[in-house]
């Protein structure tokens, strides 16, 4: 399960979100500027307020990085 922790406003969560579509990757969309819950589970999470950030089965991943992401969802490049 893929979960990105994500704002409307933010280009890196929209080049992450993006990413994973063109991958085929399914992932829960959370946006934290108007869910405060989840924003704080976000926080807890990662000990991060930035967007975005990646829950990848239960591994975190902080910001757009595409070596984590492939790495965690098992892409070989």
């Amino acid at each position: 399960m893929v979960k990105v922790y994500s704002t409307p406003t933010c280009p890196w969560c929209k080049r992450a979100k993006a990413y994973l579509t063109e991958k085929g990757i399914a992932f829960e969309s959370i946006d934290v500027s108007s869910d405060a819950k989840a924003q704080k589970e976000m926080i807890d999470k990662s000990g991060q307020m930035g967007v975005p950030v990646l829950d990848i089965d239960g591994k975190i991943v902080i910001g757009f990085d595409k070596e984590k992401i492939d790495e965690l969802v098992g892409i070989k490049n």
